[in-house]
């Protein structure tokens, strides 16, 4: 899977950095005041983060109580769905794949479009047009969208690695993975450190996250999970002792 699959990572905006910054806090909640504080760090002038918040308090992502902006728990729980998608939950490989295939005809764009950003998000690979496929190794949810387009079944394939090499570019991955560890280390302020944060979240979400047996000897997969979850625990104290400052 290429990151041409995926949208590229956007600048920075009012809105994203109220949103990681309240996600550091438990409960999320913070003064208008300090998300300003917080905005003006990245170049963020403060008229523009009060409309950005103004704008979420009517789309519904944060309610806004005597200058306390409070995340709903519409948008903490889908942070927490993507959270939880970086690190899907493995189950023993018994050498079989999934594979969809594509049973509606005449699909509009829209329909089409959906379909492949739900494939994926369930880390499929296209294997020809219509056609996606993966190792059956993870317990996850196909949701609506692919059900309704596509029927599943389980089948195997003569050579396991000769297909996952074709579907994924393993070493480019694993090579832009070992640079990002470097990157994460190298972060020292909160504007790189939030930077590399979504670097490392959108590669993460490219991991094929395919079983043992079809992996590189030294995949570093485990070690960017690991080194971002630490790096997150420390990057976000230290943005809650800025905003508090």
């Amino acid at each position: 899977m290429s990151s041409r699959h995926l949208p590229a990572i956007q600048p920075l905006t009012a809105r994203s950095v109220a949103i990681s910054t309240l996600l550091g806090y438990h409960p999320p909640a913070l003064p208008a005041q300090a998300l300003i504080k917080v905005g003006e760090l990245f170049g963020i002038a403060e008229r523009t983060t009060r409309v950005a918040l103004t704008r979420m308090a009517a789309d519904g992502d944060v309610t806004v109580d005597n200058g306390i902006c409070r995340l709903t728990e519409r948008l903490v729980r889908r942070q927490a769905q993507q959270e939880q998608a970086c690190s899907p939950i493995p189950k023993e490989w018994n050498g079989n794949w999934e594979v969809a295939v594509v049973t509606t005809t005449a699909r509009p764009l829209a329909e089409r479009v959906s379909l492949r950003k739900s494939m994926l998000g369930a880390r499929f690979a296209e294997l020809r047009e219509g056609v996606w496929t993966r190792p059956a190794n993870l317990l996850q949810h196909i949701d609506r969208i692919a059900t309704e387009q596509c029927l599943f079944f389980e089948g195997r394939y003569r050579n396991d690695a000769e297909l996952a090499a074709e579907l994924w570019d393993l070493s480019a991955w694993a090579a832009e993975s070992r640079r990002l560890c470097v990157e994460l280390e190298a972060a020292d302020s909160l504007v790189s450190g939030f930077m590399a944060n979504a670097e490392v979240f959108r590669q993460l979400l490219l991991d094929p996250c395919l079983p043992p047996e079809l992996l590189p000897a030294d995949w570093p997969g485990d070690e960017l999970r690991q080194r971002f979850s630490e790096f997150n625990r420390a990057y976000a104290q230290r943005l809650r002792e800025y905003s508090q400052g």
